[in-house]
């Protein structure tokens, strides 16, 4: 099949993420004292740890039945009991929508960040789309969405964060690249062109509504067809660095902030990952996957407006992207061809995979050909085993973490996007049984626990990872409800 048609975070979180045994002492300290214990129902039943309706940020009559239809129907009692926490999370905490000059705009933070990822966003808002047709102001809200991150890539298509205050000034301001008021963080990440486009499409498939795709539109997406080809570096090293002072390597980049070499193949240079965190090699290989998935995505947008658009550099873009992935292929001595998680061109290949998506195991999540790929299925083996260095399994579960958290450190977005893309009842009746045991008795996803403890775990409001488990959970309830009694 080709490969073709398959195809942050703030290292310092109001309570350090990156030094979080503090903080996951009184966690654990608060689940004693209010009678939790790991892995066990509360003592008195389930507890009403949603915020409260007169404190959302946002209500949806569409969401607010689904909850209740699914709280009535599975037999699962604490998942019901978790999805009626974690599916509408994302409305009740983090949104802020509203109208400017009549126009709709919604800006989403991360949960802990007051601070808007193009990835976060899209990703926390995308298991909504299914009930917009049902909702008008649900709908509007993710329109609204679709604005903000317009807004946003023409401001910078390098950034990844931004404030909703245009005049903020970020902790970040001193970072050597070209900061300025309103971003949070300017760190270049392919995904975060990516998801914008992948919400728009799916947004208009859903609802047939291409109202916010206009001029502005328009330019953000010619923005990004540029912003891909500087970052293809045929010529030179195109316009971005970056640099900054810190203790964590990945936290900057090498090389005067322009990255270790690549040898130009026709692949698009990230010196991010989804996590953040720099890349070893620049050929981010899902990434470059998921770009070659989102420009068809833009160009099927475009062939519906009929408007005035130069597809010829897309097509293009497409073909040379995928020529490149052509490299992306090694041989594993055990697991035979499997795709490496990043290249660079010179033959050098770095064999792992990381928990934030994009990532090799959720390429069928993003592109859903890719389920029956056989050197998807050969690198799915590979990445769910001890072979890749970030996979931990311990007493509290197994799945993959990454350098953003440390060793040991399991994320449960990796253990639903195991969960999404699996085609087999056991292993997703494992992934349901394992993200139960680890909310800790606080009935919600966390960004990461530790293998032999889910008592010790990071980001307590993590509105992501509660948003996708909602949507793993109303998966397998429309498809194998049986797993769910």
């Amino acid at each position: 099949m080709s490969l073709c048609w398959h195809l942050r975070l703030n290292y310092i979180y109001g309570m350090n993420r990156r030094n979080f045994v503090k903080k996951t002492t009184l966690a654990s300290a608060g689940i004693l004292l209010s009678g939790y214990t790991f892995g066990s129902t509360p003592r008195l039943g389930f507890p009403n740890v949603r915020i409260p309706r007169s404190e959302r940020k946002f209500h949806s009559v569409a969401v607010e039945k689904l909850i209740r239809e699914v709280r009535q129907s599975i037999g699962n009692k604490e998942i019901a009991w978790m999805f009626e926490n974690c599916f509408p999370n994302t409305l009740d905490t983090t949104v802020d929508h509203t109208y400017n000059h009549g126009k709709v705009d919604t800006y989403v933070i991360t949960g802990d960040i007051d601070a808007m990822w193009l990835r976060d966003s899209s990703a926390q808002v995308w298991p909504y789309l299914r009930l917009c047709n049902d909702d008008v102001y649900l709908k509007d809200l993710v329109k609204g969405v679709i604005k903000r991150q317009t807004h946003c890539i023409l401001k910078d298509p390098y950034a990844n964060a931004f404030y909703k205050d245009e005049s903020k000034i970020s902790e970040w301001h001193n970072d050597e690249t070209a900061m300025k008021p309103g971003l949070h963080e300017r760190k270049w990440e392919i995904d975060s062109l990516c998801y914008p486009i992948r919400l728009a499409h799916g947004y208009w498939k859903e609802t047939g509504d291409t109202s916010a795709f206009d001029d502005e539109w328009l330019a953000a997406m010619r923005l990004v067809v540029k912003t891909f080809i500087e970052q293809q570096r045929w010529h030179d090293k195109g316009p971005y660095s970056f640099m900054r002072s810190s203790k964590y390597a990945t936290d900057s980049i090498p090389m005067n902030g322009f990255g270790y070499p690549a040898k130009p193949n026709g692949m698009i240079c990230s010196m991010f990952r989804p996590s953040d965190d720099a890349t070893v090699y620049p050929y981010l290989v899902a990434s470059n996957m998921f770009a070659v998935a989102s420009l068809f995505q833009m160009l099927d947008i475009i062939f519906e407006l009929k408007v005035d658009f130069n597809t010829k550099p897309v097509y293009q873009l497409i073909d040379e992207v995928n020529q490149g992935l052509r490299e992306a292929k090694v041989k594993h001595p055990k697991f035979g061809n499997i795709y490496a998680y990043e290249i660079n061109g010179f033959g050098s290949s770095n064999l792992m995979d990381d928990a934030n998506v994009p990532s090799l195991l959720a390429l069928p999540y993003l592109m859903p050909k890719m389920k029956d790929d056989e050197v998807y299925l050969n690198t799915r083996a590979f990445v769910l085993s001890e072979n890749n260095p970030f996979f931990f399994k311990g007493s509290a579960g197994e799945g993959i973490g990454g350098p953003h958290v440390g060793a040991d450190m399991i994320w449960p977005i990796s253990i639903i996007m195991r969960g999404l893309t699996s085609t087999d009842d056991k292993e997703i009746a494992l992934c349901l049984e394992m993200l139960q045991k680890s909310h800790a008795g606080t009935g919600f996803m966390h960004e990461s626990f530790h293998k032999n403890d889910a008592t010790k775990y990071s980001r307590p409001w993590f509105a992501w990872a509660n948003t996708l488990f909602g949507e793993f959970v109303w998966k397998v309830y429309r498809e194998r409800k049986h797993l769910l009694m």
